[in-house]
């Protein structure tokens, strides 16, 4: 199974999410610190949670999906791939969980950042031109 790690084509994966979850984590930041700046430390806290809950199982799937690459291993990347959704729909609904029950927020600009985070790597190659890696 070692045998198709780190190979081109999961560096080449590895990297395209890496770009998608900085330009999340980078508007999550400056969304929040706007938020900050016009409104109140409520709406900041949920500005972020709603990043954080978008931003968190994106990392987890974005490791779990590019373990394996190439076509000798397609079971292997299939297997990964399904697994890494399947974490990453589990940790959302934790995360929502967690963050409705024991914090105080503010469902409308959590919600958006939530949102904004989910459509952020269908616009990433919009910044980039049309090519993926």
């Amino acid at each position: 199974m070692s045998l198709y790690k780190n190979n081109e084509l999961t560096k080449l994966g590895r990297n395209f999410a890496s770009r998608q979850i900085s330009l999340s984590v980078a508007v999550v930041i400056f969304c929040t610190l706007v938020s900050y700046i016009y409104w109140e430390k409520v709406t900041a806290i949920s500005v972020l949670m709603g990043g954080l809950v978008g931003v968190l199982p994106n990392i987890v799937f974005a490791y779990k999906a590019f373990k394996y690459a190439g076509a000798t291993a397609s079971k292997l990347v299939v297997e990964s791939f399904f697994s890494g959704v399947k974490i990453k729909m589990v940790l959302t609904a934790v995360l929502f969980t967690l963050t409705f029950k024991f914090l105080v927020i503010e469902p409308i600009p959590f919600f958006i950042m939530f949102c904004l985070v989910m459509v952020l790597p269908l616009l990433l190659p919009l910044f980039k031109g049309n090519k993926l890696p």
